[in-house]
């Protein structure tokens, strides 16, 4: 019985994408288990922004385009709520785990296809295990995976036009006190990731919807009172910091927001059995509440081009405040990222994860996140808002970010990420569709 199942979802996988393999090197979480297909796919995901080395900020961005094209594709199955981009046209009797596997892996080709080798596998083992859970309902999954690849197909040509590839101006780096000035180690004279500050949102109605007032005077008692703690707990050779700040400023800088939250997400939506849908749009909400922090956060940060504490620092004498004093030789004890201080990309892409994940478990929700950049160390909390808080005396102890600059983030992403709850993916009221609450949504499969 076993084989014929397999080789029934082998000759699906052959119809769906050419001769793919079904064994072997590469496969890493395909696999459609009982547990959800979707958190399959999203550790997928994951190892393949990190098999490509994306950096932290363009991150949410492909996060955002893969995990919109599965919720799509199973809400066109489903139809509870309002689409992404796709409208709900999914064949009768299509399958919504093979919809899952279809759209994860055709976006992500499509993002990556330096990887599609890889993918293949991870495809061949996931619809195997899927025919097999699904008592090998061939026409059910081949119709799941072509809605599934029509959706992706959808998505990424949407995004295509979003404006992230564009060519920006150049830059004119500015002489005043307070402009951004290139820092070391590289120097570089045009911040990086310009084009996030103008790319076409997810959900946002502009880049500049959430754009904030702007970093505090070089004079004022706020500026100040940030200037000499970052000065202090930032410097690489602190004599205050202690060593569990040090392992923080690493933990939440040498991983991605991208990847941590996501880990915490979908071990969140395994211990509380979440639903396949409900776990398709937890996770829609989570990466596309994140892309648009970025794009908020890139656009106030091109908006405003602060300096970094590295400059304001070694410039100190230059600011106009007679309380904030100089130090030539002063050095972060992370390398200061080569764009904008404020505000802060890291507080607003993890405020906005924050509050998606407590919309949907409550703020009072025990949690631990692991950082692969600090193998072995983990971090608990009993609160969203304290992994936030955590977040920017990261940025602070790392040397260069103000605090200020990390609660101004912070407080966008929050504000991004409830404009979203209330106005993406929303529940249809047209008698349509399953059974499953709004936000609270915890039924099990």
């Amino acid at each position: 019985m076993r084989r014929r199942v397999v080789l029934g979802a082998l000759a699906i996988v052959i119809a769906f994408g050419g001769a793919l393999a079904t064994s072997g090197g590469g496969l890493r979480t395909a696999r459609a288990t009982d547990a959800n297909v979707v958190i399959d796919w999203n550790g997928t995901m994951l190892a393949t922004l990190a098999t490509a080395n994306v950096p932290a900020a363009p991150a949410t961005r492909y996060a955002a385009i893969v995990q919109a094209a599965v919720f799509d594709a199973v809400n066109g199955i489903d139809r509870r709520y309002s689409p992404i981009h796709v409208a709900p046209a999914a064949p009768r009797g299509a399958s919504r785990e093979a919809a899952t596997a279809s759209a994860a892996y055709t976006a992500l080709v499509s993002l990556f296809p330096a990887q599609k080798t890889t993918l293949d596998a991870d495809l061949a083992a996931s619809i195997a295990s899927i025919t097999e859970n699904e008592d090998g309902d061939n026409r059910s999954i081949a119709r799941g995976l072509q809605w599934g690849k029509t959706v992706a197909d959808q998505i990424v040509a949407w995004r295509a036009t979003d404006g992230f590839t564009a060519t920006p101006p150049p830059y004119e780096i500015g002489s005043a006190p307070g402009d951004w000035q290139p820092t070391p180690p590289a120097f570089a004279t045009t911040p990086v990731f310009r084009t996030l500050a103008t790319t076409t949102p997810f959900g946002m109605t502009s880049p500049s919807q959430f754009r904030p007032a702007g970093p505090p005077a070089l004079t004022s008692a706020l500026y100040t009172a940030d200037f000499n703690e970052v000065k202090a707990f930032g410097s690489a050779t602190s004599t205050v910091r202690t060593p569990y700040q040090t392992e923080t400023a690493k933990f939440w800088q040498l991983d991605t927001a991208t990847a941590i939250w996501n880990r915490v997400a979908d071990s969140l939506a395994l211990e509380h059995h979440m639903s396949l849908s409900t776990s398709t749009r937890l996770l829609a909400l989570l990466n596309v509440s994140q892309a648009d922090a970025v794009i908020a956060v890139w656009d106030a940060k091109n908006t405003f081009n602060f300096w970094r504490p590295v400059t304001a620092i070694t410039r100190a004498a230059t600011d106009g405040n007679p309380d904030t004093s100089p130090d030539a030789g002063w050095a972060s004890l992370l390398t200061t990222p080569g764009h904008q201080e404020y505000p802060s990309g890291h507080s607003g892409v993890s405020s906005a994860a924050a509050t998606i994940l407590a919309s949907f478990f409550g703020e009072r929700t025990a949690f631990s996140a692991t950082s692969n950049g600090v193998p072995g160390a983990v971090r608990s909390f009993t609160t969203f808002s304290a992994s936030v808080a955590q977040v920017a005396d990261a940025r602070v102890y790392a040397g260069f970010h103000f605090r200020f600059s990390c609660n101004e983030a912070a407080h966008m992403g929050a504000g991004i990420a409830k404009y979203e709850l209330a106005t993406l993916m929303v529940r249809n009221h047209d008698g349509e569709g399953g059974s499953d609450n709004n936000n609270n949504e915890m039924s099990s499969n």
